[in-house]
């Protein structure tokens, strides 16, 4: 025990010393945090004032088309060709011409001219406030009140969420992308600290540093050491980089407070109008784009902090732990019976595929979290640490979790095993090419 022991400690203490080990230490939170205060400043909407002349041939949108704080029209009655000479000149950054028919009728078409490009949401308003129109007008052409359509479609807001066995409303449900996100974490997670075990088994091969160390260790103790070395190595750097991302996140969540406080703001304003006028007015506002938009990102916000990140994260902990053990474990075996990372790629197939299985499962989660296929690959060890990852956040019955994380530790225990025997005879085999079949033979040797 005292050999593993050593192993351990002189893998934690060769991966902790490594600059390029301590660079993504420190790194990958920052390019983590960094890619989300990205994702979302560029989905702020942004307070570039549209200045719009309207050019309406057909009379009906002069007193029913609305700017906003975004969108200021002015209407005019000159001719299309007179406004498109003067455009560079004026003021106005768009030109919407709206068309009317040639036997004088109105026809639902508009022509957009702008210098520089509005974006999709100001198309998206523009066409939504024209449709709205053209839909209204319609209506009172048939002699039907628009009024009573607009009140017939309310918006409805439904909570979603799971009961478990015992009869509590434990997590919420609708939390498809979080889901989606705990399985693509622990794939990249179990793949990247797998394959440090794989290059730090073939490094040592190719290099003959193993035949002196086998001649204190025997080969089983050393793959030992190697797989729990780099998992708490692991450990360590997932454990640095939480806290790293977590003290980043505060810091950036105060930067964008105020814009969220402000969304917020408006939207409560917005749903109090809904609730006090929605035979008329309220009726109206709850069919906006604006206001479905805000409606879908606070009620996530809301799902979002009903989940137990506590219990998450221990659950990650263990399913991590499991599947780097089981991963781990057949990737040095790899490691060991081949001479070069160009030899290995016939055998890496197999060990990746169930990983894209399991990656491909946490996406059907997205759109069937209870279908046949995710419920088996929530058992299957080459797939549970990542499909039962992505269904955790939305909630999972305790017996289904235990019993995934007992089979994936009993599966680690045959695969250790099993590698153990391929581990002893090829890492110390050279110069020849190793086929399945061979590795088959070193299965069966006493």
């Amino acid at each position: 025990m005292s050999k593993i022991g050593l192993i351990i400690g002189r893998e934690i203490k060769s991966k902790l010393t490594n600059k390029t080990f301590i660079i993504m230490t420190f790194l990958t939170p920052l390019i983590f945090i960094g890619g989300l205060a990205l994702i979302f400043w560029t989905s702020m909407p942004e307070k570039i004032e549209q200045k719009v002349e309207v050019i309406d041939q057909t009379g009906l949108f002069a007193s029913t088309l609305k700017g906003n704080e975004y969108v200021s029209l002015t209407f005019s009655n000159e001719s299309i060709e007179t406004a498109q000479d003067n455009f560079q000149k004026s003021d106005f950054t768009t030109i919407l011409f709206i068309f009317k028919g040639s036997d004088g009728n109105i026809i639902p078409k508009a022509r957009l001219l702008y210098k520089k490009s509005p974006g999709l949401a100001f198309k998206t308003y523009i066409r939504t406030e024209l449709e709205r129109i053209y839909y209204e007008y319609k209506l009172k052409a048939n002699n039907i009140d628009p009024n009573i359509i607009i009140n017939a479609r309310q918006g409805l807001v439904i909570d979603m969420e799971k009961v478990n066995e015992n009869g509590e409303i434990k997590n919420a449900e609708g939390v498809q992308l979080f889901s989606f996100a705990m399985g693509l974490i622990m794939m990249l997670f179990i793949l990247m600290y797998g394959m440090m075990v794989f290059r730090s088994v073939m490094e040592e091969k190719t290099n003959r540093i193993v035949e002196v160390i086998v001649s204190s260790v025997r080969p089983f103790e050393l793959m030992i050491g190697k797989i729990i070395g780099v998992a708490i190595v692991g450990v360590i750097q997932f454990t640095i980089t939480t806290i790293i991302t977590a003290v980043l996140s505060m810091v950036l969540s105060g930067i964008f407070l105020k814009d969220i406080s402000a969304m917020k703001t408006k939207f409560d304003n917005q749903n109090a109008v809904v609730s006090k006028l929605g035979i008329n007015a309220g009726a109206h506002l709850s069919n906006t784009e604006e206001f479905k938009d805000n409606q879908k990102m606070f009620e996530t916000l809301d799902q979002l902090q009903k989940i137990n990140f506590v219990e998450v994260g221990v659950y990650f902990i263990l399913f991590f732990i499991g599947g780097y053990l089981f991963y781990s474990s057949l990737l040095a075996a790899i490691g060991s019976a081949v001479d070069s990372e160009a030899d290995s790629q016939q055998f890496m197939m197999p060990i990746i595929l169930p990983l894209m299985i399991g990656y491909f499962l946490a996406i059907k989660i997205m759109v069937s979290p209870e279908s046949n296929a995710v419920i088996i690959g929530s058992f299957i060890p080459f797939t549970s640490p990542i499909v039962m990852m992505a269904r955790i956040p939305q909630g999972v019955p305790a017996w289904q979790v235990l019993s995934s994380l007992v089979i994936l530790y009993i599966s680690f225990i045959f695969t250790t095993w099993l590698a153990g025997k391929i581990y002893r005879t090829g890492i110390l085999m050279y110069g020849k090419k190793t086929s399945w079949r061979e590795i088959g033979k070193w299965l069966f040797y006493k």
